[in-house]
């Protein structure tokens, strides 16, 4: 997985103070789910895969549908964009992607990636403040974070890991490293409303509620996470 500095980016995207890490599994839609964008919380598990754009391509509402926005191979980030994916139908991938709305996935051409298993799985549950850290299935690690506070809760739901960033010198909003994820902040701006797990300097505010919708975790936990955890990593986000 690339990482690289991107302080002043972070800053332009505007990830809301928090922390969130997903454990969901690719799920693959009954036979009758075939609305114009799948729901991925109609969806039934299965295992997991992930997909490494190979070339531009373009997003859509449903197969054949509406286009969305061209994905490139990068992320405005500079990594390698890999995409959780949730669905399947013939030629077409349905894929988590921060351009659609929470609990929707978008659709890209099968043949525009390549496709793997991820070991890694991410589930936050945020009555309890903790995000559990799976590795082939296998518990490896549980981290307290903070989460969003009533106006702004963290929403539920299935998301993915888009990036792995580590932050030069570190910053009083996103601490050493962040997370970014697909999902979006209720009841904030559009142009701040990107979710992620990131660092804090108000290390006394985790495990408690009191981010704008992001989760929040301690530096050790931070540096620990970007260290294994790679794009395209499903997040799921309990109650």
């Amino acid at each position: 997985m690339h990482s690289r500095n991107a302080t002043s980016r972070l800053a332009r995207l505007a990830l809301t103070a928090g922390l969130t890490i997903f454990a969901g599994a690719l799920v693959t839609l009954p036979a009758a789910a075939a609305e114009a964008a799948v729901s991925t919380e109609r969806a039934t598990s299965a295992k997991p895969l992930t997909a490494r754009l190979l070339d531009r391509a373009q997003l859509r509402t449903r197969p054949g549908g509406r286009i969305v926005t061209t994905l490139d191979t990068l992320t405005e980030y500079g990594s390698p964009r890999v995409l959780s994916v949730v669905a399947r139908r013939g030629r077409w991938l349905g894929v988590l992607s921060e351009s659609m709305p929470n609990g929707r996935a978008g659709w890209i051409p099968a043949a525009a990636a390549e496709l793997r298993r991820p070991r890694y799985g991410l589930e936050l549950d945020r009555s309890e403040r903790l995000l559990t850290v799976r590795r082939d299935g296998r518990v490896t690690r549980r981290i307290r974070v903070a989460v969003g506070k009533a106006s702004t809760a963290t929403p539920v739901g299935l998301y993915a890991v888009t990036d792995v960033l580590r932050i030069a010198g570190g910053s009083a909003a996103y601490g050493c490293c962040a997370l970014p994820i697909t999902g979006h902040a209720p009841n904030v701006p559009p142009d701040r409303n990107r979710l992620g797990i990131h660092g804090t300097s108000a290390e006394g505010t985790i495990g408690s509620a009191a981010s704008a919708g992001c989760m929040r975790g301690r530096s050790a936990d931070m540096r620990w996470l970007v260290g294994r955890i790679p794009a395209g990593t499903p997040l799921r986000i309990r109650a």
